[in-house]
């Protein structure tokens, strides 16, 4: 039987995932997004711009093609409850209920959630409803905090004491945001990575982890972005981690689809490897972006088989994951985020980017060629043997077509960044 896909979304991510099904023998895949990502669209049977937040007509979309299955890629879509909306329909849906979602979608659930369920790396916490009771939590808390919006913010919300801002800029950010509800908790030191699980009725499969680089500049250097680019090793763990360290992420994992028992689709988890193990940083309620652009490319076992098994009760089909490592570097607008210009025009395409694959995000497609947004506009991935040949393959992608009119962290995937984690990690542990 052939499945019809249904994708909602139109961003990088969306993008890798439109290959994943694509690549499968037994599908057809359908997209809408409130963008037209051409990456997607040259794959698609069919493309409506639609608004990911617009349940009627996306349930209206599916319908209308025959979808059987859907992957939804942004949180935006899971927040409006566009799961429930195809699941009411009669079309199974491979991301959360908005009951569910609430994981990410709602920061103090999510902490509350895990310190009810006993729930392993949760550090201390505590929620506010008022910006003034959370300023004054923080003129009175002696030690560094993290400050994040209660709600989603895109990756770009949550600021750090002691590390991008002093206690005073704390105060100001929280007074005089846009943001009314706020979780403050713990500054959690060590070093970030995330792993992705696939979740259908209790059962789970993991990927390799992914470090993912949030800020701007090269040296971890700026204000935090949707993400810059990401790397993931040969390995299920990164080079900075031992094998019983991204076990003890996987127990977090665990425990979290044991206590919620009805979640489907992916549940990712970010976390930070301190000198406790690892500690959750947060969840998020879909594949992360750019980490799925590191995740499907070495994914062998079928994707669109993993959808249909979910669908159907059955067990999740074991992952199999091919020993290659991966490096993914986005090409943003110069004077992203802060002030990014549009209208470049991208040199770069499939063609042209050698043993490299290309993942289009938010660009503009005109007669003449693609253009520039404001946002992220591509990301170019390298698989080989070993973190610096991924990363190679990505130098030589970026220099066949060069990057006239848009900014690239050349710095993700070396070796001399990659080491630099390896020390920190050292340093803490004492060696």
């Amino acid at each position: 039987m052939t499945e019809t896909v249904l994708l909602v979304g139109g961003g990088g991510r969306e993008h890798a995932i439109a290959r994943a099904v694509a690549g499968s023998e037994a599908a057809e895949l359908y997209a809408c997004a409130s963008n037209r990502n051409p990456g997607i669209a040259s794959l698609a049977e069919g493309y409506a711009e639609i608004g990911e937040t617009d349940g009627d007509s996306i349930v209206e979309y599916a319908e209308s093609v025959g979808a059987t299955l859907a992957a939804i890629g942004p949180e935006s879509a899971l927040n409006a409850g566009i799961a429930d909306a195809l699941d009411e329909a009669g079309i199974y849906a491979f991301g959360p209920r908005r009951a569910e979602a609430r994981i990410e979608t709602d920061k103090a659930f999510q902490r509350e959630f895990m310190a009810e369920e006993s729930i392993p790396g949760c550090p201390d916490f505590a929620t506010f409803e008022a910006a003034e009771a959370a300023a004054e939590y923080i003129r009175e808390h002696d030690g560094d905090l993290a400050i994040k919006p209660r709600g989603l913010t895109g990756g770009k919300g949550v600021r750090v004491i002691g590390d991008q801002i002093t206690a005073e800029e704390g105060v100001e950010y929280v007074l005089e945001s846009d943001y009314e509800s706020f979780v403050l908790e713990e500054r959690l030191v060590g070093e970030e990575f995330t792993i992705q699980a696939f979740v259908a009725d209790g059962e789970y499969r993991v990927s390799p982890a992914v470090q993912d680089h949030k800020r701007a500049y090269e040296g971890d250097e700026g204000p935090n972005t949707g993400g810059m680019g990401s790397y993931s090793d040969a390995t299920p763990e990164l080079p900075f981690m031992t094998a019983s360290e991204y076990d003890a992420a996987v127990d977090v994992i665990d425990a979290v689809v044991e206590a919620m028992p009805e979640y489907k689709g992916i549940l990712y988890g970010q976390f930070m490897l301190t000198t406790e193990g690892p500690k959750v940083v947060e969840f998020n309620a879909r594949f992360g972006d750019p980490e799925a652009m590191n995740t499907l490319p070495v994914l062998e076992t079928d994707f669109v088989e993993l959808l249909v098994a979910a669908r159907e009760g059955e067990s999740l089909p074991a992952l199999s994951f091919a020993e290659r490592a991966t490096v993914c570097k986005y090409a943003v607008p110069d004077g992203y985020p802060t002030d990014p210009e549009a209208g470049a025009k991208v040199a770069i395409d499939a063609d042209s980017a050698g043993d490299a694959s290309l993942f289009y995000a938010s660009v503009d497609a005109r007669e003449d060629g693609i253009y520039t947004t404001t946002s992220r506009s591509f990301a170019v991935v390298g698989l080989a043997d070993s973190i610096p040949a991924a990363e190679a393959v990505v130098k030589d992608a970026f220099e066949r077509t060069g990057t006239e009119g848009l900014r690239v962290r050349h710095d993700i995937g070396k070796p001399e960044l990659i080491k630099k984690r390896i020390d920190h990690m050292d340093e803490l542990r004492g060696q």
